[in-house]
């Protein structure tokens, strides 16, 4: 199996192109006090992953509710000003460093779709910092439900099928084994974990999967998955200076 035999490549946004951990942790550290500033990854990430499951809702208003979860369970500051500072921050989580170069290298040679549980409005900031690379997006808010549910990607192969693309045709790119790379591959698709903790503890800020799903492909980073393309189009890729 060889990437460019591929038409379309999907892609998990927040945690695969967005480092969504870094945005978290920096913002609670920031943000949330003495005790915050001073809390580990794992003292920041469980709370956090716990008020998330409490509020799913659109990721562009319903984090001021994550955080105040998490301050109120970590005894982090817990006022309003604080939570909304919280939720403004999500909208300007950065990009991983290779995503934009990355991205712009994979769009001359196929189309790039986003596949994100972000809503519409958290999706056009985080295309931006991108560099708006994409084709198309499909946003949680358009489907109705949010990855790892089967339904997200029937909408989004039928919006792909309605522009001559076939489920074939289709490579998953994801980071989440739990929202993204196990449910795509019972589903049919071809798959390229983008493992971004790779040689990190645990799953960090993402929900742990029953089991680790083996991909099709498996790269570190974003960079390595453009590299790749390039060597099988035969095209040298110029060293970092």
């Amino acid at each position: 199996m060889k990437i460019t035999n591929f038409k379309v490549l999907t892609f998990d946004v927040v945690g695969t192109l967005i480092d969504f951990e870094k945005g978290v942790l920096d913002a609670v550290r920031a943000l949330g006090g003495e005790k915050a500033s001073q809390a580990t990854d794992d003292e920041i990430f469980q709370p956090y992953l716990r008020g998330r499951e409490k509020f799913y809702g659109r990721s562009s208003s319903a984090m001021k509710d994550v955080y105040l979860s998490l301050a109120n369970e970590a005894g982090f500051n817990n006022d309003d000003a604080t939570a909304d500072a919280f939720q403004l921050a999500v909208l300007r989580w950065p990009a991983f460093a290779d995503s934009a170069e990355a991205l712009a290298r994979l769009r001359k040679n196929f189309r790039l779709v986003a596949m994100t549980n972000a809503d519409r409005t958290a999706f056009s900031a985080y295309a931006e910092t991108l560099g708006n690379p994409f084709h198309d997006g499909v946003t949680c808010d358009e489907t109705g439900y949010a990855k790892p549910a089967p339904e997200f990607f029937a909408f989004n192969k039928g919006r792909q099928s309605a522009l001559g693309y076939k489920q074939s045709e289709i490579l998953h790119v994801a980071q989440s084994q739990y929202h993204d790379i196990g449910i795509a591959r019972s589903l049919g698709y071809a798959t390229c974990w983008i493992e971004r903790r790779q040689g990190l503890k645990g799953f960090g800020g993402t929900p742990e999967p029953r089991e680790v799903t083996k991909p099709d492909f498996h790269f570190s980073s974003l960079k390595q998955l453009a590299d790749a393309v390039d060597a099988e189009l035969g095209i040298t890729t110029r060293a970092a200076a």
